[in-house]
């Protein structure tokens, strides 16, 4: 039991950037755009964020940078995929290797430096609670704002105007667009809304869970947390179960390196991504249930 509690609040820790990120995509998805760009859009929030925590000495003002920038560069993938209609895949991947680049260009400066402010978090009296108090109290704001941002999403989609307009425009624009509602103009804001939550999961990475910045250290989440979706079935608490599944098979590798089991550390490192692979490939054996529950016009070009 003494051993559960780390590993459990570790999970949730690892998990966070992932669901961030994923609450984000799902956004853009339900609003029929599939933005493969998260991995970059990540990269550069994660190197604005710690940048601007590093020179105001404000976890704040870190965070609200890297949301900012992750808005804006999802907002060049919006403008281009969104307003010149160009083809979604090619400018997410377009997004994704540009990012890479940017990030690893912008944050020379900052490698080997660490932030000025001090990254630990306990919840007063709760976190002082044996077992529980270690599990679930001794982590960072955002692991519970990522599961507040979840409850709003399933909140929005399901019981709101704007979230079944939301809707209605990823399952046919050509519908929502003759009923008089601006098709492009909502997709754009869904869009700069994913780019700022895969902003904070960037920040995340680099001003919490690090912290640190080193390149391409998002690696592979922004990946992931796209996977969460589909595996998910678009459906926000879903998410949240994937999310900390996979959170738990990062941790894994390091609870088998801990307890001294002989096995390389490439291929523990290897476990999260092929914990992805295992679970697209498992629920691709049923299209159908996937094309029941994919928003109709995901991917899909829209001309007025």
């Amino acid at each position: 039991m003494e051993q559960l509690a780390p590993l459990i609040a570790a999970t949730l820790a690892a998990g966070t950037p992932l669901l961030l990120a994923a609450m984000g995509l799902l956004i853009n998805e339900r609003a029929g755009v599939l933005n493969l760009g998260a991995e970059g859009i990540m990269l550069m929030a994660a190197v604005a964020g710690f940048a601007g925590g590093y020179h105001s000495g404000s976890m704040l003002a870190g965070l609200a940078m890297a949301a900012l920038v992750g808005a804006i560069t999802a907002l060049v993938f919006g403008v281009l995929a969104v307003g010149l209609a160009t083809n979604q895949y090619a400018t997410g991947l377009a997004v994704a290797l540009g990012g890479a680049g940017l990030s690893a260009f912008f944050g020379l400066p900052y490698v080997g430096k660490s932030v000025p402010f001090n990254t630990t978090f306990e919840v007063p009296w709760l976190a002082d609670l044996p077992f529980v108090g270690v599990a679930f109290f001794k982590l960072h704001p955002l692991v519970y704002f990522a599961l507040l941002l979840t409850a709003a999403t399933a909140w929005f989609l399901a019981r709101t105007h704007a979230g079944l307009v939301l809707r209605a425009v990823g399952e046919s624009p050509e519908s929502a667009y003759a009923i008089g509602f601006p098709v492009r103009t909502i997709r754009l804001a869904a869009v700069a809304w994913g780019g700022a939550c895969c902003g904070l999961a960037g920040a995340y990475l680099s001003l919490v869970y690090t912290p640190l910045w080193v390149e391409g250290m998002v690696a592979g989440r922004g990946w992931i947390a796209l996977a969460l979706t589909t595996f998910a079935t678009w459906r926000p608490w879903r998410i949240v179960l994937g999310a900390y599944l996979f959170g738990s098979v990062t941790m894994v590798q390091f609870a088998l390196q801990s307890e001294g089991v002989d096995i390389a550390s490439q291929l523990l490192a290897m476990l999260p991504y092929l914990a992805t692979i295992v679970v697209l490939a498992l629920i691709s054996r049923n299209p159908a249930f996937i094309r029941i529950n994919m928003p109709a016009s995901l991917g899909k070009t829209f001309h007025p």
